[in-house]
């Protein structure tokens, strides 16, 4: 069973925020389309309540899960939470999304407990612009990914976010740090959700030069038809994605996601937070497992593209 919601998209993907909480301070995040917290006092979902929201998706046909945040890591029963995900019967893949600051000591007990791959954020190699722009020391990532490469994760993604005059003139460098890895390189560009209208202006740089570039030297280019048809550049030695905003028909038209936030609300759409359904208030309150499918059945009528799937 897979369901698909009003303009024929298949439910595919989970994006599941198991936090607010990170140790850093990026100016660049989205906190995957979250409003601001009111306090520190927010409810997160517990191991159990997680487990049973990935399963009741799995029934529902989604296939893959992507644990993200917030930082992940911060929570101290993520190794709990990654192990009863990974057992859910239908699942073909679990993936994190992290900072990587903290994924050095825990990068090869969480592959042994089933997280298969890992998306760490790398937004330069400089340790003072690195830390300018997340307030984070740069050595403890690079540890993070040297251990991801040794715990075999595979693969291994490095996601660098393009900054106009802050780390655009890294790209091949960070090209070359992903081959010396055996990591995929994904170049992503600034989205204007979340952030400052003036931050957006000052730093946001297209990615149609690096694609023009790619094009020129990639030998083969491969396109994912269930990942908002994004392009694969295969060069010799390396392979990059290219990540443009979501705010784009092509994006949309191809989106198969729905995400659960950190308080366990139903997000259908990045870019909204106006049609959320709750699932965790009535999980708690003895909500059976087919009320709650149904939630999501709900949540997911409620998909539809951002930007207009008619306009080219």
């Amino acid at each position: 069973m897979v369901l698909n919601d009003l303009f024929g998209r298949p439910l595919l993907n989970l994006r599941m925020a198991i936090t607010r909480r990170c140790d850093l301070r990026c100016h660049f995040c989205h906190r995957e389309g979250e409003e601001e917290p009111d306090n520190e006092s927010k409810r997160e979902m517990t191991v159990d309540e997680i487990g049973r929201i990935v399963k009741i998706a799995a029934d529902l046909g989604v296939a893959k899960v992507k644990l993200t945040g917030g930082e992940p890591l911060s929570r101290k029963d993520v190794l709990e939470i990654v192990e009863r995900i990974s057992l859910t019967p239908g699942l073909s893949d679990l993936s994190m999304t992290t900072n990587g600051s903290l994924l050095a000591p825990l990068a090869k007990e969480l592959h042994q407990r089933g997280l298969k791959r890992v998306n760490i954020s790398l937004p330069t190699l400089d340790a003072e612009v690195y830390h300018k722009l997340t307030g984070g020391r740069i050595a403890d990532v690079l540890a993070g990914v040297e251990a991801a490469v040794e715990a075999r994760f595979d693969p291994v993604k490095l996601n660098m976010l393009i900054l106009k005059c802050v780390n655009d003139y890294e790209f091949s460098s960070m090209l070359r740090f992903a081959e010396e890895k055996g990591a995929i390189l994904q170049l992503i560009e600034l989205e204007p959700l979340n952030i400052q209208e003036g931050y957006y202006l000052a730093n946001h740089k297209t990615l149609d030069a690096y694609e023009s570039m790619l094009r020129q030297k990639a030998v083969k280019v491969e396109t994912r038809q269930f990942m908002q048809n994004r392009r694969i550049y295969h060069l010799p030695q390396v392979r990059v994605e290219v990540i443009h905003p979501t705010e784009n028909t092509e994006f949309c038209r191809n989106c198969t996601r729905m995400r659960v936030t950190s308080e366990g609300k139903l997000k259908p759409c990045l870019m909204r937070n106006d049609n959320l359904v709750d699932i965790l208030t009535p999980m708690r309150n003895g909500a059976s497992d087919t009320e709650i499918a149904r939630l999501f059945e709900l949540a997911n009528q409620k998909r539809e593209p951002h930007c207009d799937i008619n306009r080219q």
